[in-house]
């Protein structure tokens, strides 16, 4: 739907809404912004540019702390590293609710580990990470899991005989049944139908979210919900993914020994069984239903759009591929996996990721936030209930921290004598008490599938470097890597 048709509609139903309601209620004193219109907020000012580039613009004009009307609601952004460090560490318990992404609202409705508030997040943040951790530790570790899966991979791009392919399938593939082994505690074959209909929903899903229809969504969600758009395709392939997530759920009931829990599913099954005539037990169908899928998209769109993105920039730049070729040679070899100790020793290789990271911006606004609490924040109020988002981007992108921000230079990452330096600009994962609760996995996945590949296959594009585009194709709530082609060629003459 184009943004006239958009603009008329809301236009036209928003007239009637404002005569039956009252204006929205005054909220202090809070940081500058633009001057909203009434019902429009500050759509009109934004355009076709995005959110984002209109967020980062205010910022030239009123700082690092700006007030932006969604339609009807103020939303605060928070601009440079030394401000989001402010408020999501030093005030981390005021900052910590989540604010909602209104496309995914009415999938999630405020339950599950990312998007609850209050105690219900509290509980469920705190035995996420307990649950994970202790299947990451057992007997076949997440390290040993990854290692498997990156030889499935290895295996499978040797069958693919150095023909050009998007290699966005591959990527989807093995880092979605990383976590579908911990949660479901099993793996899929690369070509099970069920497995490639669920990816598929999985990256259409990130890509809608990610487009301009969802930015506007969040300004009308109340009255553009009505009509078709994406954000119906996206309530659809979540809900597909949720009767999957309920089928496993009834499977894993029936089979369930409570003496031995297979994996994240049996656990909270127990969990529930233990709780089961507490009235506020936060462990319930609706929880355990809406958590699996949390960790399943995130798990899954996280990693394989940074391992996505990653490839093409190293098609882009062959000189820094070669270097990373020549560290894992000289490291690992030819003749033995990859383990993550190698890590410490191969600072080149870990530069490169965390350019990658940093460059590939894959949240760049940030989770949204809400504040638990009346607060004062650099001099400015900001009430309770108000939604604030953590604008990543401006951190991974300051010139104070990154010298060639808009270039891709693993330089940034590397000390005058070579080894790896901490940037504290560096936060791909956010901060505080809603940091990204599967960062160690994704950090794991992300240098065992990089690395594996890398030691067993040179890299090949139809395009001559120079000419290989690298804009993104989405960007907003997400960052979406454009598509390309690529060939895998074995290294080892396997």
């Amino acid at each position: 739907m184009t943004l006239s048709v958009l603009l008329l509609l809301a236009l036209l139903t928003g007239l009637l809404f404002l005569l039956a309601r009252d204006h929205p209620k005054a909220h202090g004193r809070l940081p500058p912004g633009p001057r909203p219109l009434p019902f429009f907020g500050n759509l009109l000012q934004m355009g076709r540019r995005g959110l984002l580039k209109y967020i980062l613009r205010l910022r030239d004009k009123y700082g690092d702390v700006v007030t932006v009307y969604l339609g009807q609601r103020p939303v605060v952004m928070l601009c440079g590293i030394e401000t989001i460090r402010e408020a999501l560490l030093g005030q981390s318990e005021a900052f910590s609710g989540r604010g909602k992404i209104a496309v995914l609202d009415q999938t999630f409705q405020g339950y599950g580990v990312i998007f609850s508030n209050g105690e219900c997040w509290k509980t469920l943040r705190q035995f996420s990470l307990a649950t994970l951790r202790h299947f990451g530790k057992g007997k076949r570790s997440v390290e040993m899991l990854i290692q498997e899966e990156a030889q499935c991979l290895v295996e499978e791009l040797r069958k693919s005989q150095g023909v050009f392919q998007d290699p966005v399938f591959f990527f989807h593939s093995i880092t979605a049944n990383i976590i579908f082994s911990v949660v479901f505690g099993k793996r899929f074959a690369y070509r099970d139908p069920e497995f490639l209909k669920l990816l598929d929903k999985f990256y259409q899903t990130f890509s809608l979210c990610s487009n301009f229809s969802s930015q506007m969504f969040e300004f009308f969600s109340n009255i553009v919900k009505y009509i078709p758009g994406a954000h119906r395709q996206i309530y659809r392939n979540l809900e597909d993914v949720k009767v999957f997530i309920g089928r496993s759920v009834e499977k894993h009931r029936e089979t369930l020994e409570p003496s031995d829990p297979r994996d994240f599913i049996d656990t909270f099954l127990l969990r529930m069984e233990e709780e089961k005539s507490d009235p506020n037990s936060q462990f319930h169908q609706q929880n355990l239903i809406t958590t699996v899928l949390s960790l399943l998209f995130a798990g899954t769109e996280t990693v394989s759009t940074t391992l996505h993105y990653g490839f093409l920039l190293l098609l882009k730049y062959p000189h820094i591929t070669e270097r990373v070729h020549r560290e894992i040679d000289q490291v690992i070899g030819s003749h033995r996996l990859p383990v993550l100790d190698d890590r410490t020793k191969m600072p080149y290789t870990d530069s490169v990721i965390h350019e990658i990271q940093r460059f590939g911006n894959l949240i760049p606004m940030g989770a949204p936030h809400m504040v638990t609490e009346d607060i004062q924040f650099r001099g400015y109020f900001i009430p309770k209930g108000t939604e604030v988002f953590p604008i990543l981007s401006s951190a991974l992108n300051d010139p104070c921290y990154f010298e060639s921000p808009h270039t891709f230079n693993p330089d940034h990452f590397l000390d005058a004598n070579g080894a790896l330096k901490k940037n504290e600009a560096f936060i791909p994962f956010s901060l505080g008490k809603r940091i990204c609760l599967g960062e160690g996995i994704a950090r794991m996945e992300l240098f065992l599938f990089f690395t594996t590949i890398l030691q067993n296959f040179s890299l090949d594009s139809p395009v001559a470097s120079e000419d290989i585009d690298i804009t993104p194709q989405e960007e907003g709530l997400g960052r979406v890597s454009p598509n390309y082609q690529i060939r895998f060629l074995s290294r080892r003459g396997g």
